[in-house]
């Protein structure tokens, strides 16, 4: 392309153009536009054409950024261009072309002028091409400026691939620094990155030696050097090679030998190690952090200077690892270091540099002697609570019999008058039956007697009748009974039947437990060495084992006055009203931690109070 470049530089009038190169061209606009107004003077067979354009929208005047004669001629004495061609470029912008007859002629053949629109990227300010044509007809002008339409799409063409070429030398230079950033990240250890760093650097950029340093208490130390596990850094190169590294630290800039015009660094040290050393180029590039240069990286070869491309992927490859090595430094130890290390940071910026853990050391055990004797805080005695229900209904069987059907288990809601277990009635059925047929007789067996006139007989069979119908009463007592239903809105606690269907009950025995969930009630079981502290009207708050990060408060408001024993201890239990509205999930029998609010007391007395008094009563004679 650089010799379809040098072509397209040359005069071009001799040989016919080649659009095609053209339109690949992706030299410079220096280069392009004049071959362009060449190319297309040639085509249009013009004696001379311009390049005009607009330097902004806004404006009015046309500014003229080309022109062209055949055969490099001189041109014309006068520098711009006659009104005509202004108004013939104007006419060009509005409709993207524009032909004119220039002159006054009785000839059929005049000069004329053609201004084509040029097609350029989107957002660009248009430029328009202009041809001075010699005598022809209109039609001949016509012509010409069809031609010329048909490469007016050569700036943009040329404009794409340039881009295109910009892009993929951008991709190249991209793609080269992720390339060696995979290497570089792939490894988990401070070492081990800077020598994976170094030789890929040394591998992409043709060096002969890549060398970091880091600084440590205030020096350059060599870290590593590319394709050199180990080295000796009592060796004189490395000593130089530290000089002209701290050289670049100490300035925060970069330094580059051969250094470039204008370039105002400090590079004796550079110099002095290029000279011992023997090294044609050098470049120190600073890895900063936080604005902070912590290290320098040291490129060294001898086939040539870094171009300004290199150096700009240097500069955004150090940019990329700076933090990232500064990470793998601070961390790359063991756990004790780090975190010393870290408080020691912190803590000298308030203690000072000298004698910091001392000072540190006493200055917390003062604190905390402080805060222990005289900082007082919430004590809270700690107890075991359950819930209860204010109201709990025992169920028992009405009359002996058979369990027919189960119809809720423990846990179940239920509502009021809801079926909770049915009784098998068969022999109650039964029973009614007879009682009904004794009924029948003994009121017939009165009528038969009443007829005889036996008085006596009579009276008997309607005492009978009467008995009958008592019993009758009783077995439908029993079947109304038969049916187990809930006295209130409740939960069922205790009765799962369903593996008693079928098998006798007696009368009396008691089925299954139903507890009201709307009154509910905290039962507290304070230890007997607490109980000391519990007042009336005491507040605290609870938690329950289910939903330990949920807290409720509470409110004390009856103590049992006598103890009762609890798995080895004597308790005291202490009643607690909750809040007015429960919640749903809340059910008897569900226990957790109550916590009662009994003054605020020194932390010394709470660490010690049980050890005092069990000396107290281990010492009492």
């Amino acid at each position: 392309m650089s010799t379809a470049g040098e072509n397209l530089n040359q005069e071009g009038e001799q040989t016919k153009p080649n659009w095609s190169v053209l339109r690949a061209f992706t030299g410079p606009p220096t280069a392009f536009w004049p071959a362009y107004l060449a190319a297309s003077g040639q085509l249009s067979g013009a004696t001379r054409a311009a390049l005009l354009r607009k330097p902004d929208k806004e404006q009015t005047e046309w500014r003229k950024v080309g022109e062209w004669t055949p055969g490099n001629r001189s041109l014309p004495p006068q520098g711009a261009f006659p009104p005509e061609w202004m108004e013939l470029a104007e006419e060009g912008l509005k409709t993207g072309r524009s032909v004119r007859a220039l002159g006054r002629s009785t000839k059929p053949e005049v000069p004329h002028g053609v201004a084509v629109r040029l097609q350029l990227p989107e957002g660009e300010v248009p430029c328009i091409g202009t041809y001075l044509l010699p005598d022809c007809t209109p039609a001949q002008a016509e012509e010409t400026l069809r031609r010329l339409e048909l490469v007016s799409d050569v700036p943009l063409s040329y404009a794409s691939t340039r881009n295109a070429t910009r892009e993929r030398d951008d991709l190249n230079k991209f793609s080269t620094i992720l390339d060696a950033l995979a290497e570089f990240n792939a490894e988990q250890h401070f070492l081990s990155a800077t020598l994976a760093l170094c030789n890929t650097i040394a591998t992409r950029f043709t060096c002969d030696r890549v060398s970091l340093g880091w600084v440590l208490h205030g020096y350059v130390r060599l870290q590593a050097i590319s394709r050199t596990e180990r080295f000796d850094r009592k060796m004189a190169a490395v000593s130089s090679l530290e000089g002209a590294m701290e050289e670049a630290l100490d300035q925060d800039e970069e330094i580059i030998l051969p250094a470039p015009e204008g370039s105002t660094t400090v590079n004796r040290d550079h110099e002095k190690f290029s000279a011992e050393q023997k090294v044609a180029c050098l470049v120190s590039l600073p890895l900063r952090v936080d604005d902070k240069p912590e290290a320098v990286l040291t490129c060294e070869r001898q086939q040539g200077p870094f171009t300004p491309v290199e150096l700009q992927q240097l500069r955004l490859l150090v940019d990329q690892v700076s933090r990232r090595l500064h990470e793998l430094k601070k961390n790359d130890r063991w756990f004790g270091a780090r975190l010393a290390q870290e408080a020691r940071e912190q803590l000298a910026k308030l203690a000072g540099p000298e004698h910091t853990w001392a000072k540190v050391i006493a200055l917390t055990v003062a604190v905390i002697m402080i805060l222990v004797v005289c900082v007082r805080v919430p004590y809270r005695v700690e107890a075991k609570f359950g819930l209860r229900s204010e109201e709990v209904a025992f169920l028992a069987t009405p009359f002996k019999g058979f369990i027919q059907e189960a119809l809720v288990r423990p846990g179940d809601v239920v509502t009021n008058q809801q079926p909770l277990i049915r009784l098998s009635v068969d022999d109650l059925l039964l029973e009614q039956a007879a009682s009904l047929a004794e009924i029948t007789r003994y009121q017939r067996e009165a009528e038969r007697a009443r007829a005889a006139n036996a008085l006596a007989e009579m009276r008997v069979a309607l005492s009978q009748a009467e008995q009958a119908k008592a019993r009758l009463e009783m077995v439908k007592y029993r079947l109304a009974q038969s049916v187990l239903r809930s006295p209130y809105n409740g939960v069922v606690m205790e009765g799962d039947l369903r593996e008693r269907i079928g098998s006798p009950v007696e009368q009396g025995e008691t089925l299954i437990k139903v507890a009201q969930i709307r009154k509910l009630y905290i039962e507290a079981e304070v230890p007997e060495r607490d109980i000391h502290e519990i007042k009336a009207a005491m507040t605290g708050e609870i938690a329950f084992i289910s939903q330990p990060d949920l807290t409720y408060p509470i409110t004390l408001t009856k103590l049992e006055p006598a103890a009762v024993p609890r798995e080895g201890v004597n308790v005291f239990l202490v009643r607690c009203q909750l809040p007015a509205e429960g919640k749903e999930w809340w059910r008897p029998g569900m226990s957790g931690i109550c916590k009662l609010n009994a003054g605020k007391r020194t932390l010394l007395w709470i660490g010690t109070h049980r050890t005092v008094d069990f000396l107290r009563l281990w010492l009492w004679w």
